[in-house]
């Protein structure tokens, strides 16, 4: 289950141009494959002369209170934002405490977007946030500030309209936010936080795909910059006081989508994290990236690892939603790198707990046990699982879980491939004990089964890597990595460096210079077997 992203609305229509005063909507998926490790140089800086370029700026009243408001907003205090918002107004406009009343509800549907629970919690609160501010500039038309929180309002309101697939209605709010924000800079031009919105506006409008262009032309918008759009949002993040948090997390979707610039994208997160550390929706943005993006199951499954430390050691905000939801992604990387006992141990307990939060964690949990089960050839326990997914999944089900898990239920796996399975894995754990003689015996008897295992086949190399029997091992090895296409990239990376070390000692330096080479540039491979594979392309004076 991916947690949280962003919205495929986003790149279908309209949305895509939107501006932005809160965060971006989410979606079930991230959009893969657009960049790799190591891009961090990709996609335009800023010009000089706009970084250089001499403001006078524009000092908001009350910007220290709002700013702690902020911070706790975007540190998911959420307990603590009224009383904040008590203290920011007086010294700033009621106005703009209503705004971030909005914003703070808005994040906190971010966390758990599939949710609807706070739809209506939302809905009440930016009404008022656009009923105010439209007071306001009634009364006020040349306050500038007046107009930047009434397009924050309008802005906090659009997102929540493409996460619930309104796009006409979200589309006509962006107008809305267009207009109010250049009134802003046209009254003050030295509003620096203005001008995130007007750059997002002019970045999404030049870049967005053909059906949101045709709907800016029809609602007689204009077209954008994309240089320009980023350097004014860059700017407002350089030098704005009250957007420079929410500009991080809005930058970072740039880079990823549109930049090609993972690795921007990810320094943007972990700056966020290191401002706001107790909010672990900075953590699942990462481990989200490193899966889908730079398709790096080992870190990602380190980054799950440590929001579940960080989560049952209470030192992230929501700790109950942020431990299931680390344990289904952790549940899911084990899957891929056939530790299937272990995944088994994370989902069930996810659904020892019940869960409320994530919406459907616990019918997902359900659902990926049955299959883990199943994988191991317990029939009796997945079946049981799969009906208690279909019992716990809740309506909407945006993760097809009923139809999946009746699915399953009407489909057995081959019980010869399961058992081959579970004796590999079997097999590896005896392994790890040092258990050498019961590794063998699970590990050929899973071959026996199933030949054309690449995990069983680098498993079985190991073993016989204890047992100093390197010519055998290297055969092991090279099977493994024959079967490449269907070959865990983590595994497959490990196969690469053990078969270059047998192939070094043999003397065969060519040859194991090759194969140093694939498992350094391996996508999807582990980092310590990329480094390693570097290191020893150094030591052979081949890198």
């Amino acid at each position: 289950m991916t947690r949280i992203s962003w919205p495929s609305a986003l790149v279908l229509c309209a949305a895509a141009w939107l501006l932005a005063f809160g965060s971006p909507a989410s979606t079930r998926s991230l959009r893969p494959g657009l960049s790799t490790p190591g891009d961090e140089s990709k996609g335009p800086a800023p010009s000089e002369r706009m970084v250089a370029r001499e403001s006078k700026g524009h000092e908001l009243r009350g910007v220290d209170g709002l700013v702690r408001a902020y911070d706790v907003i975007l540190e998911a205090r959420f307990d603590q934002v009224d009383a904040e918002l008590r203290r920011a107004c007086g010294p700033a406009p009621q106005e703009a405490c209503d705004v971030l009343a909005a914003t703070a509800v808005w994040w906190r549907i971010l966390l758990d977007p599939d949710s609807h629970m706070l739809d209506a919690e939302f809905s009440a609160a930016v009404e008022r946030a656009i009923r105010t501010t439209s007071a306001w500039t009634a009364r006020a038309p040349d306050d500038p500030e007046a107009w930047f929180y009434h397009g924050g309002a309008y802005a906090a309101r659009v997102q929540f309209r493409v996460l619930r697939n309104e796009k006409l209605s979200a589309a006509r709010d962006g107008k809305r936010i267009k207009e109010a924000l250049e009134r802003a800079v046209a009254l003050d031009p030295g509003l620096e936080d203005a001008y995130f919105g007007i750059g997002m506006y002019k970045y999404y409008a030049d870049v967005a795909p053909a059906a949101a262009k045709i709907l800016r032309f029809l609602l007689l918008l204009p077209g954008g910059d994309r240089k320009e759009g980023l350097e004014e949002m860059l700017r407002a993040r350089n030098r704005g006081r009250l957007m420079q948090g929410e500009a991080d997390y809005q930058l970072h979707v740039i880079y990823l989508w549109y930049e090609e610039a993972a690795g921007r994208a990810l320094q943007m997160l972990d700056s966020l994290h290191d401002r706001y550390p107790g909010n672990p929706l900075f953590v699942s943005q990462t481990a989200e990236i490193q899966d889908n993006y730079l398709h790096d199951t080992s870190a990602s499954l380190d980054t799950w690892g440590t929001l579940l430390a960080a989560a049952r050691e209470q030192r992230v905000n929501q700790p109950a939603l942020a431990e299931v939801q680390a344990r289904v992604g952790i549940a899911r990387h084990l899957e891929t790198l056939h530790q299937t006992d272990h995944a088994i141990e994370q989902l069930t307990a996810v659904v020892q707990r019940k869960p409320q939060q994530p919406y459907l964690a616990l019918a997902l949990a359900y659902l990926r046990l049955g299959e883990a089960y199943d994988r191991l050839g317990h029939r009796s326990a997945a079946t049981s699982a799969y009906h208690s997914a279909i019992v716990a999944a809740g309506s909407p089900d945006p993760y097809d879980i009923r139809a999946r898990a009746a699915e399953r239920l009407r489909h057995a796996p081959d019980a010869r491939r399961a058992e081959a399975y579970r004796l590999s894995l079997e097999g590896f754990r005896n392994l790890e004990q040092n258990a050498l003689h019961a590794a063998a015996a699970a590990l050929e008897r899973s071959l026996a089964l199933n030949g054309g295992d690449p995990v069983a086949r680098y498993r079985y190399g190991r073993l016989l890597e204890a047992r100093r029997a390197e010519i055998e091992a290297l055969a092991q090895f090279e099977l493994a990595i024959g079967g490449a296409a269907v070959c865990p990239p983590p595994i497959l990376g490990t196969a690469y460096v053990e078969a270059a070390r047998l192939h070094e000692r043999a003397g065969r330096r060519d040859r194991a210079i090759a194969y140093y080479r694939t498992a350094a540039s391996l996508f999807g491979a582990a980092a310590d077997s990329r480094a390693t594979a570097r290191r020893a392309l150094t030591r052979l004076g081949a890198a």
